[in-house]
């Protein structure tokens, strides 16, 4: 039997590699690059806020949309653990992961929060960790990996002179095969699902 600890590790580990904080520090030090210190804060309160809204959002809807439109939850883990794969890949190969940059003003929301800090990557991760585990982990590791971001950005500056950009981008890396591998398990266990179940 697994105990609570053990799920919430099953359920942070994954949406750390989704999430993949570090990967965001090079970015947002070039976004924010210029900015006053408290126009920085401000921009990093925008980006936690939107990227939360969004997450649990997703989160409590996601599957109610998914009955709606008749998806089973082999069919998202297939589709799901497919669309982790070619970003995690993407990271990996040195592809951008993110679109065109927008203004000062709503910079925090887009692109910090959303897709920076909450893209499809977490989104797909959470409604997958939700049928796997539950809604309590799920929301637990959410949560803890959101905080870790806040003081990943909070301390991105300090981040980046230590690791250097060559340190960051290496750690981005091993998150981003991390996220691979956990990515094919998704598939194969979506797969298993539905040999073991017969199609309506």
């Amino acid at each position: 039997m697994q105990t609570s600890v053990h799920v919430f590790w099953l359920c942070f580990v994954p949406m750390f590699a989704a999430m993949n904080p570090i990967s965001i520090v090079p970015t947002f030090n070039a976004l924010t690059d210029g900015l006053p210190a408290e126009k920085v804060r401000r921009v990093i309160l925008q980006s936690l806020i939107t990227a939360t809204a969004v997450a649990f959002a997703f989160l409590i809807a996601g599957r109610a949309l998914f009955r709606m439109l008749g998806v089973s939850v082999a069919d998202f883990m297939v589709a799901g653990g497919a669309l982790l794969f070619v970003i995690s890949l993407r990271g990996l190969l040195g592809s951008e992961r993110y679109g065109e940059l927008s203004s000062d003003d709503s910079l925090g929301a887009v692109p910090i929060g959303m897709p920076l800090i909450v893209g499809p990557a977490t989104l797909t991760t959470s409604i997958l960790l939700l049928d796997q585990h539950g809604a309590l982990p799920t929301a637990l590791a959410m949560i803890s990996n959101l905080g870790l971001t806040a003081v990943t950005l909070f301390g991105a500056s300090r981040i980046q002179r230590v690791l250097g950009r060559s340190g960051s981008k290496a750690l981005a890396k091993i998150a981003e095969l991390l996220l691979a591998a956990i990515a094919v398990m998704i598939v194969r266990r979506g797969i298993a699902q539905f040999l073991a179940v017969p199609s309506p």
